[in-house]
């Protein structure tokens, strides 16, 4: 009991309590002994009945993330007190995971008398607070014990999003005039059927462009052209359809995907009516798709990289709601897309108007619609070749108009290019013919080198500029592609085999070590299934730069049979949601940087068997290429 109670006299906060009080106090505890290392609470699920003060030896204290790493680990020597924090403030639950100490000895104060202490006595009440205020300044321990039920804002409406058919939707009806009417009485035709967009017709009805207010405003009002001149004279094209049968969220990538803001609705051949994205957005209210109206309205730098902090939770969101992992692809494309096109518009605003025609591609997984929350910039510029005395100049300006750029979207938050493909890289900004040049290279000193810069210049998209120059450099592959390549071919099946997938000869999933884990690398595993798919798209002129699309176009000219096709698709996109629902979690659960690591002990049965099947399949296909162009040769 003296010991006890001198004991007590040493621990900081029973010094705020009065001599007679701490001599009841010492009566009240219990001591408890662990000869061994124990792991005494877990964090957020272990119920605390008692303050533990400890007497001799030691608690290790941390938070485990979803990855089971260790992160704000804390001691808590002899002389100090743990649980006080978690009864008072934390509904009694360990705020930490504990580990207790081989030879460790504990005074325990029960739950109920600890708390009558707190209400008598407010300093030794307020010790307990201000520490809990103290830690919550740090942000990772404020995340980490943050109530679980904290509301989120929600990106999603009704699932019906994902669900409702366009053909359910309410469409305009199409109002129309033909080529040869003025433009002021197309003008008196939209006032009166009070629509923002009139499309055109030719002699035998077909539609074949469209007008709309905005072509009004710039191609008439701004130019000031005559109101007489026929309507034919300021035709907006192309024409965008989507099938009635189409879902919803189809319909409005579309219309980011093509930069229209009017979708005709055709059945069998036949227009139906016609969709307005705004209007279909405001009947959305909160969506993934006008947060990308969101980001496409921002003002600033500032607000574009706080708009790309929000995309993990989206994803998340998303994948929580069942939405194909594809979709998500796309939902995160279109929302770096509409960043870029921001951005540029912005550097172009601060650098004038560019002295010659060009192009902004996005390249990699960026060009091939497949990007994930581990994302850096893949671009590069093509412009139109100038005269000698021209090109110096022309040059200079797309360099540093690429440099800004690259370090807006770094700032953003879309990461340089550890690999140095970035339009910021002189190597990756040239004329047309440089263009040229550069692939007829490629093609013809085949080597493993240039097959890797090839198969990240095949994935290429266009995104800003006149892409009527990147026609001409597809056109000029096409023709290339059809004289002998064999080497090249081969070099590029080669590079569709340099990846095999983890799984040993007994059928486990082969790992290797990171940081104290056993994992396995899942971008690495899906590597071979997108080199694969672009070998047989290349050997077949196909020029789609996403992996699915090329599945499908592939299947559709029996390189595939339909089994072979659902079973590389679905493959691809299991990964994928696998991929992205970790690095969501990463991002939000844990505030971590994402990665592509995996361990399959944190994994269910169900899951390992999952991809033990996947990667049997990767197997079978790299054997297809193998033996198919090793034929070739």
């Amino acid at each position: 009991m003296d010991n006890v109670l001198a004991f007590l006299r040493t621990v900081e906060p029973f010094q705020l309590l009065p001599d007679d009080v701490l001599a009841g106090v010492a009566d009240l505890v219990e001591e408890v002994h662990y000869p061994r290392e124990t792991l005494l609470y877990q964090q957020g699920t272990s119920k605390l009945k008692a303050l533990d003060i400890i007497v001799e030896g030691a608690y290790d204290t941390f938070f485990y993330d979803s990855e089971q790493h260790k992160r704000l680990p804390l001691t808590y020597p002899a002389g100090t007190c743990y649980g006080g924090i978690s009864i008072l403030l934390h509904k009694k639950r360990s705020i930490r995971t504990v580990l207790v100490r081989a030879r460790t000895r504990v005074l325990t104060l029960p739950r109920r008398d600890f708390r009558a202490l707190c209400v008598s006595y407010p300093a030794f009440f307020h010790f307990f607070t201000a520490r809990y205020g103290e830690q919550m300044l740090n942000e990772e321990f404020a995340h980490f014990v943050k109530p679980r039920d904290t509301p989120e804002q929600n990106f999603l409406v009704a699932d019906q999003l994902f669900s409702r058919r366009v053909e359910t939707l309410e469409m305009r009806p199409i109002t129309a005039c033909t080529l040869d009417t003025p433009i002021f009485e197309a003008a008196q035709r939209m006032a009166a059927a009070k629509v923002s967009c009139l499309f055109v017709t030719d002699a035998e009805g077909t539609i074949v462009g469209y007008c709309t207010d905005i072509t009004l405003r710039d191609s008439v009002i701004a130019q000031r052209l005559d109101a007489n001149r026929p309507v034919a004279d300021v035709l907006a094209t192309p024409l965008v359809t989507v099938n009635s049968g189409a879902f919803v969220y189809e319909a409005i990538l579309k219309m980011f995907q093509t930069k229209t803001r009017y979708l005709l609705v055709e059945r069998e051949g036949e227009f139906l009516g016609f969709l307005s994205r705004n209007k279909l957005l405001s009947d959305l209210a909160q969506s993934p798709f006008m947060f990308i109206q969101a980001v496409k309205l921002a003002q600033s730098t500032h607000e574009l990289k706080r708009r790309w902090d929000q995309v993990p939770e989206i994803v998340q969101q998303l994948l929580g709601r069942g939405v194909k992992s594809e979709i998500v692809n796309q939902v995160i494309t279109a929302v770096a897309d509409a960043i870029a096109l921001k951005v540029i518009d912005n550097v172009l605003a601060e650098h004038g108007p560019a002295p010659a025609r060009f192009v902004f591609m996005v390249l990699g997984s960026e060009g091939r619609q497949e990007q994930t929350l581990v994302t850096d910039q893949d671009n590069a510029i093509i412009y139109e070749d100038k005269a000698n005395e021209q090109r110096e100049l022309v040059r200079a300006y797309f360099l540093r108009f690429a440099e800004a750029v690259s370090d807006q979207l770094n700032h953003i938050g879309l990461h340089y290019c550890t690999g140095g493909f970035m339009a910021k890289n002189p190597k990756w900004t040239h004329s047309l013919s440089h263009w040229k040049r550069n692939y007829q290279e490629w093609l013809r000193e085949s080597n493993p080198e240039n097959v890797m810069r090839f198969a990240t210049f095949f994935d290429c998209r266009y995104l800003y500029g006149d892409e009527s120059i990147m026609d001409e450099l597809q056109a000029f592959l096409h023709q290339e592609l059809q004289k002998p390549s064999e080497r090249f071919f081969r070099f590029m099946a080669q590079n569709a085999l340099q990846y095999e997938p983890p799984l040993t000869f007994l059928r486990n999933i082969r790992t290797f070590v990171q940081g104290t884990q056993k994992v396995f690398d899942l971008k690495r595993t899906m590597t071979p299934i997108v080199d694969l798919v672009r070998v047989y798209a290349l050997q077949h002129q196909i020029f789609r730069t996403n992996t699915g699309e090329r599945l499908a176009l592939l299947r559709e000219r029996g390189v595939f049979r339909e089994k072979e096709y659902q079973e590389l698709l679905q493959a691809y996109y299991y990964l994928m949601g696998m991929r992205l629902h970790k690095q969501a979690t990463q991002l939000l659960k844990d505030r971590t940087s994402p990665t592509n690591y995996v361990d399959p002990t944190t994994l269910t049965q169900v899951e390992q068997v999952t991809l033990k099947e996947i990667f049997k399949v990767i197997q079978d296909f790299q054997l297809k290429i193998k033996v198919g162009f090793t034929k070739s040769f």
